[in-house]
């Protein structure tokens, strides 16, 4: 099986690469970005994200030693967004990424499926995730696996409505 799909956590050397994947996998979103200093910014932090104290967990997507995907998971919505006052207290998946070269082979439904037993392995009884309009289709994915809606979890940042989705345990 050449194309199996492997998940585990990151490696020390593997960070640069993980960056560059974020920065590919976000690319597809520049043009939705009306001032070319909010997306230099944004840019900036996802490649920041990679050396996030807060983060929890990140979990890398590999097929023959390649790595296709990422995500990064946090304990709560302060360590995620510095956000307390959004009270999760479980398991938040942030940053998933999928290169543009290896969409369409199930590279994020597997990211979030163990991000989904890691969650169950902590005995959280939910996991969650925020998104905006501009990731449709990563959107109808987490809908296709059984993430829901909680509106009571958005934010605002700027002019983008960040949506909260959660998927009961």
């Amino acid at each position: 099986m050449t194309n199996q799909i492997i998940i585990d956590e990151i490696r020390e050397e593997e960070k640069e690469q993980v960056r560059n994947l974020l920065v590919e996998s976000y690319q597809q979103y520049e043009h939705s970005y009306k001032n070319p200093e909010s997306w230099k910014m944004y840019l900036e932090n996802i490649k920041a994200s990679v050396n996030n104290p807060n983060v929890d967990k990140i979990l890398v997507a590999r097929s023959n030693q390649n790595i296709l995907g990422s995500l990064q998971l946090f304990q709560s919505s302060e360590k995620a967004y510095l956000k307390p006052e959004l009270e999760i207290f479980s398991p938040i998946v942030r940053l998933l990424g999928v290169h543009p070269h290896a969409r369409g082979r199930g590279v994020a439904q597997e990211l979030l499926k163990a991000s989904i037993n890691y969650a169950k392995e902590l005995g959280a009884t939910s996991l969650y995730l925020h998104s905006s309009d501009r990731m449709d289709k990563a959107i109808r994915l987490y809908e296709w696996l059984g993430f829901k809606r909680d509106q009571t979890k958005e934010f605002q940042n700027q002019e983008i409505l960040v949506k909260c989705y959660r998927f009961d345990l």
